[in-house]
């Protein structure tokens, strides 16, 4: 029996530091979805105190916890993707009060899946991608088999999510059931990597080379973001420039080895500035082709 959430609108209604409350019930096929709790309640605040504050409790023998988040802190999950439980909660989750309409504006402007979002996702998989693929064919030549089976895993992970962002929708948590449906290529490789009788190395070896012709053939597609922001800017940015750039924030432990291939690959131009002509010291910067 689910919690009278009636009761819970009287209290929310009142709070004037509510925007806008979401519940989400507890899906029992994917309890962490909601941590274990019957109910969530995603409350949107306007008090920036209570950013990131969660209470839990029990009520008529119902187990609920409460999010409270302010609206940019929310949208930032959103775009950045590292909790990944967010897009269920904003997609699936019954809005209970909703100010200015802005939970269902933002559940709209999820479901558009925007250029400009999509292109920043794309970047952030990729990158990701880019540091587990490289590191397991390191591990591959050192014999550390276990190693690189692990990151060839997460980097088939991250191969999936490019597909199914390229293919207009936003990754899910069950992303295997997904990918299946819209690329089964991927999904026969996931299958291959955990399931088939070859020895380990000649499954992760299958694997490395599938994404070297498949994934990397991506690269000017998925990191259309940063090569357009070099091409927007009037002068060469350094790595450091770009690591403090906003739009970059998620990629920045990354960038040096994406401005690296990226250089390597034609796609971008490296330019040398002379720093000190006593030492010789030469600063690297990058601009667009």
């Amino acid at each position: 029996m689910g919690i009278d959430k009636g009761q819970f609108l009287l209290k929310f209604r009142n709070d004037q530091r509510i925007i806008s409350v979401m519940a989400v019930d507890n899906p029992k096929q994917l309890p962490s979805l909601t941590d274990g709790f019957d109910t969530l309640f995603l409350i949107v605040t306007n008090d920036l105190n209570l950013n990131n504050h969660t209470t839990n409790y029990i009520r008529d023998d119902s187990r609920i916890q409460e999010r409270w988040v302010d609206p940019s802190s929310l949208e930032l999950w959103v775009r950045q993707g590292l909790n990944r439980n967010i897009l269920h909660w904003l997609l699936k989750g019954e809005i209970l009060l909703d100010q200015n309409t802005y939970l269902e504006g933002l559940r709209h402007r999820i479901l558009e899946f925007p250029s400009d979002l999509r292109e920043h996702k794309l970047l952030v998989e990729f990158s990701h991608f880019l540091r587990k693929y490289l590191q397991s064919k390191e591990y591959v030549l050192d014999e550390h088999l276990l190693d690189a089976y692990n990151n060839i895993l997460e980097a088939l992970h991250h191969w999936a999510r490019i597909v199914i962002i390229e293919d207009g929708y936003h990754p899910e948590i069950t992303v295997w059931r997904q990918i299946r449906a819209i690329n089964p290529g991927v999904y026969k490789l996931y299958e291959e990597l955990t399931m088939s009788k070859e020895t380990l190395k000649q499954r992760v070896q299958l694997v490395l080379l599938a994404c070297e012709f498949s994934v990397m053939s991506k690269m000017e597609r998925c990191c259309e973001a940063l090569i357009q922001i070099l091409r927007e800017s009037e002068q060469p940015l350094s790595a450091d420039e770009l690591q403090q750039h906003v739009q970059l924030v998620e990629v920045k432990a990354e960038l040096p080895l994406l401005l690296n291939k990226l250089v390597k690959k034609g796609l971008i131009k490296e330019v040398a500035i002379l720093m000190d002509e006593e030492i010789s010291e030469i600063e690297l910067k990058y601009t667009s082709i």
